[in-house]
């Protein structure tokens, strides 16, 4: 097992954990304060904290901590298609959940009008406990790595 990639994984899987951290901090406020129809400008801010830690939080799951996985396991590096098949593979998360959680990111990643993320909040607060899984199912099985 080659000790490179093994700290890799863990620098990434560290990485990954402190911004679930952050992201579940913003999912319990938001969480408080609901869906409207209407935010304040401290709420806007919350709620748009929460749909940016998000999308980072999946990002670096997706495109860093599997991709390190991989290659800890010696899996070909292929596409992002190819390490959420792995991840199916290794029990960690289902495929078409990963592509969920994915497309919400690409979606919040392309929205540039600020005022228009509002559209996303209502999927972030579904989607999020489910990431949270995911990570948690991840750290348990990468335990055995680090």
């Amino acid at each position: 097992m080659d000790n490179g990639s093994i700290e890799i994984l863990k620098e990434n899987l560290s990485a990954v954990n402190l911004s679930l951290n952050r992201l579940m901090y913003s999912f319990e406020k938001c969480s408080a304060i609901s869906l409207k129809s209407i935010y304040s400008d401290e709420e806007f801010e919350a709620f748009e904290a929460m749909t940016s830690r998000y999308a980072r939080t999946t990002d670096m799951l997706i495109n860093k901590v599997l991709r390190s996985l991989d290659a800890v396991e010696y899996m070909d590096g292929g596409t992002v298609i190819d390490a959420t098949y792995n991840t199916e593979k290794r029990g960690i998360a289902d495929a078409q959940e990963l592509r969920k959680l994915k497309d919400l990111r690409n979606l919040i990643t392309h929205e540039y009008v600020t005022e228009k993320i509002v559209r996303f909040f209502d999927k972030v607060l579904e989607f999020t406990p489910l990431l949270k899984t995911v990570i948690e199912r991840l750290n348990k099985y990468c335990s055995r790595y680090i």
